[in-house]
């Protein structure tokens, strides 16, 4: 195996560092591909140390030097690499030891073209610990048990019950597949969530396996400063970021003529059960009372949507 690990950077001059060298402790590990996206921090010098230091590791940053967001700063690492495989690593996240043991088995069989494992959790600080435990807690980020590729789309579209979730840190795919069968690759206007929307949109195109689901192959760090801290700090309601979510997904999968129309119906009705929870109180109760008698799934779907709950009244 051959594989490249592409490092979006951000911010995270204290946290890179260790994110790289848990990539390099495999031989797997073709290369290391950090692109520094306008870091405010001192996270370019810390990048540039790093290449000096390891032969596998490559600094990249956009031809104009600036911040153009996770979307556009994976999709230049991708251009970049040269490996078979590509794995993805946020820069303040790192791998575990047993991050590759089950993709070295798994791709041996040519027909499978990507591989998901079970992501954990790290607090860098006793703050971070004390805002985000009971958003992260320590449960691992995983698909509660194996299931046959064709079931994973619809399954991270909570059609198939409890199937749980897998991160992108925790994802293996095979280079020329993923590029061949996803256009475009992530989509830059989406500034938050377009991980998200990539794992939907990769899982309908390709066949994606279970590797390890019981134990952490790979930690999330958790601390002041990262993506969510911000959004945080912002007061940004995270029912908003995830309306522009499902309307990218619903309309990509509107223009895909081969997906189900089951399956289009209800991401529509996770689309409207965000866009009902966020509308204002009056408009909010005539929503609800038109899909209760027109389109009653819309309703339950916002059910088990923990935001369409929290946002609702």
């Amino acid at each position: 195996m051959k594989i490249s690990v592409i490092v979006p950077v951000y911010n995270a001059e204290k946290y890179v560092a260790q994110a790289v060298e848990s990539a390099l402790q495999f031989d797997e590990v073709y290369e290391v591909i950090l692109v520094e996206d306008k870091s405010p921090d001192n996270a370019l010098e810390v990048c540039q140390q790093l290449t000096e230091k390891y032969d596998r590791v490559k600094l990249f940053q956009h031809p104009d030097k600036g911040n153009h967001g996770a979307g556009a700063t994976r999709n230049l690492g991708l251009e970049k690499a040269g490996g078979d495989f590509i794995a993805f690593l946020d820069a303040d996240d790192y791998y575990l030891p047993n991050r590759f043991d089950a993709e070295k088995e798994l791709f041996k069989d040519p027909k499978v073209e990507g591989v998901y494992g079970a992501l954990g959790v790290h607090y860098y600080s006793e703050k971070a610990k004390e805002q985000y435990y009971s958003l992260f807690k320590d449960n691992l980020t995983t698909v509660y048990r194996k299931h046959d590729p064709k079931d994973v789309f619809p399954g991270q579209l909570n059609m198939k019950g409890s199937f749980g979730l897998f991160s992108i840190d925790c994802l293996t795919v095979r280079r020329e597949q993923m590029i061949q069968k996803l256009k475009p690759l992530f989509k830059t206007h989406l500034r938050l969530h377009q991980d998200t929307e990539f794992l939907f949109r990769l899982s309908y195109y390709l066949d994606l396996y279970p590797g390890i689901l019981d134990k952490a192959v790979a930690m999330r760090g958790v601390h002041e400063n990262n993506r969510i801290t911000t959004v945080d700090s912002q007061k940004v309601n995270p029912a908003t970021t995830r309306v522009l979510l499902w309307r990218e997904v619903n309309n990509w999968a509107q223009h895909e003529d081969t997906i189900p129309e089951d399956i289009k119906r209800h991401i529509g009705r996770m689309q409207r059960s965000y866009e009902i929870a966020l509308a204002p109180a009056v408009k909010k109760w005539g929503m609800i009372t038109k899909y209760l008698i027109t389109d009653y799934p819309s309703i339950r779907s916002g059910i088990y949507n923990i935001n369409f709950r929290k946002y609702l009244f």
